[in-house]
């Protein structure tokens, strides 16, 4: 039974993963023109290629790593406006698209203190972890669902999908990562000078990913949801069945150890013992058969926190990554994440 279940699992992930058929396998690049507003980088690079592009990308991965505050250091925004039941303020990260430095979120307030910047997964829509965040608001917790760069309202007119956050273009994707994470910390700003004090991240996927960086650099965030929790940018790229086409622009260039030194920056092992060092309180979700973020992984990520003693809980769904939104198992899913969060916050 349980062989036929877990096939019965794959075939059904496998088919919510092809459903989508505007996949688009793009060239690979450096990406360097991506660099010139970060801190950080020093030396010429403008017109290296091939070998010393390469080597001037793992040297400035491993410099932010080493100088990461810096690096995800950013200045308040001055124009956060509530129009109707949305948050909008200007990216301090700025991009070649203005759409996408139009930053929105989802507010659903609820009465208290306690609030949660809410990251979704990589190509969600303006309406994915909606009714998360009102599950939240029975709870007597207010919800900020940031739309992720590239995303929704943020997408530039060219894409059909949210390419631009993740892609094989290697410098952009870590463009968009810091973006996401400044732009989730500005929420923190926005919510702080709200009144609200007790604070938390609730991140799916790509935005567990984008959620675990922001924690390890904002002490603010003392409650944590990782869910779909994960250790290299890199590997899971390369493993994942919904990233295939990804894998494939960028295989033909790089192997899998070269491309986890391109994205150590972006990846949450990077940062374990920052995030470390501040008290916390998570929970680690992760779906027995999930075809994109491969099991083993998560469970690599659940050790480090075993043997570094942090406050974690462990959430295992008898699911996959792309099943984990499907009745019934996106309402364990929900239940698992509810129940943590009333609990971390009231101790």
């Amino acid at each position: 039974m349980r062989h036929l279940y877990r096939q019965w699992m794959c075939d059904w992930e496998t088919r919510l993963t092809e459903r989508d058929t505007n996949r688009v396998v793009r060239p690979f690049e450096w990406g360097l023109e991506w660099i010139a507003g970060w801190p950080l980088v020093d030396g010429e690079w403008q017109g290296l290629a091939g070998a010393e592009a390469e080597s001037f990308v793992h040297d400035l991965n491993r410099r932010i790593v080493s100088e990461s505050d810096r690096f995800f250091a950013y200045d308040t925004p001055p124009d956060f406006r509530l129009e109707g039941n949305c948050l909008r303020f200007t990216s301090p990260v700025e991009t070649p698209y203005p759409e996408n430095n139009l930053v929105t979120a989802g507010w659903f307030p609820a009465r208290g203190s306690r609030a949660v910047v809410v990251l979704p997964q990589w190509n969600a829509d303006a309406e994915s972890h909606v009714g998360l965040c009102r599950i939240f608001n029975w709870l007597g917790i207010s919800a900020l669902r940031l739309s992720l760069p590239y995303h929704d309202l943020r997408k530039p007119p060219e894409i059909e999908r949210a390419d631009y956050a993740v892609s094989s273009n290697i410098a952009r994707t870590i463009d968009a990562c810091r973006q996401a994470v400044i732009d989730a910390r500005s929420c923190l700003d926005w919510l702080q000078a709200r009144g609200y004090q007790r604070l938390g991240v609730v991140g799916t996927s790509l935005g567990s990913c984008y959620a675990f960086i922001a924690s390890a650099h904002d002490e603010r965030l003392k409650v944590n949801v990782f869910n779909h929790a994960s250790t290299f940018f890199a590997d899971v790229v390369w493993s994942g069945q919904s990233t295939r086409h990804i894998r494939a622009g960028i295989e033909r260039d790089i192997g899998l150890d070269r491309l986890r030194k391109a994205w150590l920056a972006i990846s949450p092992m990077s940062y374990f013992e920052k995030f470390a060092a501040r008290p916390k309180k998570s929970l680690l979700v992760y779906a027995t058969y999930d075809l994109t973020f491969p099991p083993e992984l998560s469970r690599e990520i659940i050790a480090a926190f075993r043997r570094r003693d942090l406050d974690h809980k462990v959430a295992v769904l008898p699911c996959g990554h792309y099943t984990s939104g499907e009745t019934p198992f996106k309402f364990l899913d929900a239940w698992h994440i509810a129940r943590f969060l009333e609990g971390a916050f009231e101790k």
